[in-house]
């Protein structure tokens, strides 16, 4: 039961490790004072239309506070437009801009040589391999 625990242990220190690591990495290079949170939400909205901030805020495992918070920053910043819905006079509809998605392609320009210095020096394969093992993981920590 210990190499059980150990390797469990070891697991998450080196995953919450990376991710302090890669975060600091992230921040130092993206563009215009952009946070991660709003790269992420701008990525997400690029890729999949208009959401609603209670979909959004599931959709990243933040509070709707803290999505509020977030969009409040993007929308002042011109990178998302906020509408009521037109269905449900309750809810709001948060897409993209035009200003948002030049910030989110920026954003991606710079950090891709980051990413792919990262890559080439483990090697393809080597993170080729451990995707599925990773996916898995996110998988299974969403479903608690």
């Amino acid at each position: 039961m210990s190499d059980a625990r150990d390797i469990a242990i070891s697991l998450f220190s080196e995953v919450l490790t990376a991710d302090q690591l890669l975060r600091a990495r992230l921040t130092k290079v993206l563009p215009n004072r952009m946070e991660i949170s709003h790269f992420s939400v701008l990525n997400h909205l690029a890729r999949g239309g208009e959401r609603t901030p209670a979909q959004l805020a599931r959709a990243f495992h933040v509070t709707r506070g803290a999505m509020t918070n977030t969009l409040g920053k993007l929308e002042a910043a011109g990178h998302v437009h906020i509408r009521p819905d037109w269905d449900d006079a309750r809810r709001k509809l948060v897409s993209i801009s035009g200003s948002g998605q030049s910030a989110r392609d920026a954003a991606l320009d710079a950090i891709t040589p980051l990413i792919a210095e990262i890559v080439e020096g483990m090697g393809e394969a080597r993170v080729r391999a451990a995707l599925p093992v990773l996916r898995e993981l996110r998988v299974k920590l969403g479903e608690l």
